[in-house]
């Protein structure tokens, strides 16, 4: 039975009683030979909770097991006995009372003088109460594989990354579609050069401003709207732009065909955002990089197979259906899938303690924080200013080969080397991250080496005869450098949490975007006609260009953009703190739940 001390002084007892306390304390002190077993402490609940405020200061909790008598009172009633502190009040019968449970064991070798009084030594704090377990979704939340107890994955996250993967190949091809065969497209359609260009650069145009838009969807509606608007947008423009082939009499073909391409570019700027989101919210720690990377990767791949496939369709004007058909088909499969088959935002239990509070600040609040972020506006100048170079690398390639007696499916080879190693570079790259969570060393690394060989580019793509070394310089810039863009986006989300994930990595894909446009700007400025004899190989009407100072600005612009991240970037990975601390705290809950279920506790 316990007694509650309110002043922090003992109770007035009986003289018995404090002797009994005495001789018990000196006979179980330590050296003691009679000294029996201590009792055991009751197990603090909770311990990582802070105490409750000392309105009682201490709880004296009396032993209630059974002692044997001394041999004077063997013969004395029960009802001799103070039932509380073992004082003498009367000796009449007492009420009768309901049966005691059974007690444990009488300890051996107690001495009978020291049983006068339980010892009133068995003194703790009062524990705090435990929290419930986790509940989310109407059940407890169970550990999966590679998971932290408390947190869940489930199978379907990988439906959700294959429609998000899909999505961003269809709207790739669709992009570049028809720069591989502009001239047919251009002679089938009546339409000039400058007209077939921008039904590429509308992609670039849009972008800037449909960007803030995407962010502000996809961390208000949520991922699976914001993929099924994505994915119905990019059907629509698929099929709005074949309407022309459908359609031969149609008086104004252009039309049609910008519009279904705007459609496609504001699809564009949602499926570019995603990746970053789903990852977070859909998958556990140590896959989160590896899902990422799979999502981003898709985008260069549709750009790989759209360089590839459509110059193998299109050989004749006659052969444009059937290459407008064929691109429709991934739009509408994806669409479908997104339509029939994602049926949550988010997973009724999280996979990881980031993903439960994912997307906590609101837009205006996340982008106010985004801009107070020092690291993490050095992360979008930066690695901003490399996407921007990459996007005028791709775009400017074949002009700058040809010029030097390069043949355009040669420099259509070294493209597609550049995006074939980047995305084996991405893969190796996320499966490294995901283990080690090396973020920050892994970009700083890339970047460095890229900028090495962006040096190389620039002088080895000014020489004639070099071929197999170009060749190998845009693998390896595709290996170091394009492969960096899914740790990017990781490391954005990283240094910038709890901020929402869309604003994190769509921020810095609109900065990219931005430096894009005014590099493809600039290059071309600077280049001048070639004064040597030249070797050019370039198509008709183009003149020779002297690009060495272009290549060399591209250079230095790509080593200062490094040089910046590897001195000046330094941050914290806040959603990995965040976690950590989370499963510290579900330990704790987890060794509360423990000690209340064990027996005798």
């Amino acid at each position: 039975m316990g007694l509650c001390v309110q002043d922090g002084t003992s109770p007035k007892m009986p003289l018995s009683v404090e002797l009994g306390n005495l001789l018990w304390r000196v006979a179980t002190g330590p050296g003691n030979l009679l000294a029996s077993p201590a009792p055991s402490r009751p197990r603090l609940c909770c311990p990582a909770q802070p105490a409750r405020p000392p309105d009682c200061a201490r709880r004296l909790i009396v032993g209630t097991g059974p002692f044997p008598r001394p041999p004077w009172r063997q013969a004395r009633p029960p009802a001799a006995r103070d039932g509380q502190l073992g004082g003498f009040q009367s000796l009449a019968p007492p009420p009768p009372r309901s049966p005691r449970p059974a007690s444990p064991p009488l300890p051996t070798r107690i001495p009978w003088p020291l049983a006068l009084c339980p010892p009133l030594a068995a003194i703790t704090e009062s524990p705090a109460p435990c929290p419930p377990p986790p509940v989310r979704g109407g059940h407890l939340a169970g550990p999966g594989p590679g998971t932290p107890p408390g947190y869940r994955v489930y199978a379907r996250r990988w439906l959700f990354l294959l429609v998000v993967s899909l999505l961003s190949c269809s709207n790739a091809t669709l992009w570049l579609s028809f720069a591989p065969v502009a001239d047919i497209i251009a002679q089938t359609f009546l339409l000039s050069m400058d007209q077939i260009n921008w039904l590429s650069l509308v992609y670039l145009v849009v972008s800037i401003p449909a960007g803030v838009v995407a962010i502000w969807l996809l961390d208000t509606v949520g991922l699976r709207w914001a993929t099924i608007l994505c994915a119905w947008l990019n059907f629509s423009g698929s099929v709005l732009r074949a309407l022309p082939c459908v359609l031969p009499r149609t008086r104004d073909p252009f039309a049609f065909l910008m519009a279904g391409q705007s459609l496609c570019a504001l699809a564009q700027t949602l499926v570019i955002f995603s990746p970053a989101k789903l990852a977070a919210l859909w998958f556990p720690e140590h896959q989160r990089a590896t899902a990422n990377m799979i999502a981003t990767m898709s985008n260069p791949l549709g750009i790989l197979v759209a360089n590839l496939l459509s110059p193998a369709l299109v050989k004749e004007e006659g052969d444009i259906p059937i290459m407008m058909g064929i691109y429709t088909i991934p739009a509408a499969l994806a669409c479908l899938l997104a339509t029939t088959c994602l049926w949550e935002n988010v997973p009724p239990t999280p996979p990881s303690a980031g993903a439960s509070s994912s997307t906590s600040e609101k837009f205006l609040v996340g982008l106010k924080l985004l801009l107070q972020n020092r690291a993490y506006i050095l992360l979008a100048v930066c690695f901003g200013g490399a996407v921007g170079i990459c996007s005028a690398f791709s775009a400017l390639l074949e002009q700058v080969l040809c010029v030097n007696g390069y043949s355009n499916d040669f420099a259509g080879l070294c493209g597609a080397l550049f995006i074939a190693f980047g995305i084996l570079g991405a893969l190796v790259l996320g499966l490294y991250v995901d283990r080690t969570k090396h973020f920050t060393e892994a970009l700083k690394i890339g970047l460095s080496l890229t900028s090495v060989v962006f040096i190389a580019f620039a002088l080895v793509s000014q020489l004639q005869g070099q071929a197999l070394a170009l060749a190998a310089i845009c693998s390896l810039l595709g290996f170091c450098g394009f492969s960096v863009a899914p740790v990017a986006m990781e490391l954005a989300v990283e240094c910038s949490f709890p901020v929402g994930e869309g604003a994190a990595a769509g921020l810095i894909f609109v900065v990219g975007q931005a430096q894009g446009v005014v590099i493809m700007l600039l290059l071309p400025a600077l280049a001048v006609r070639r004064a040597d004899p030249s070797f050019s190989k370039c198509q008709d009407g183009q003149d020779p260009l002297d690009w060495s100072v272009s290549m060399l600005l591209m250079a230095g612009l790509c080593t200062l953009f490094s040089c910046v991240l590897v001195l000046f970037f330094h941050t914290p990975y806040r959603r990995m703190e965040a976690e950590a601390r989370a499963r510290s705290s579900m330990q704790n809950n987890s060794d509360c739940t423990a000690a209340t279920e064990a027996p005798g506790t």
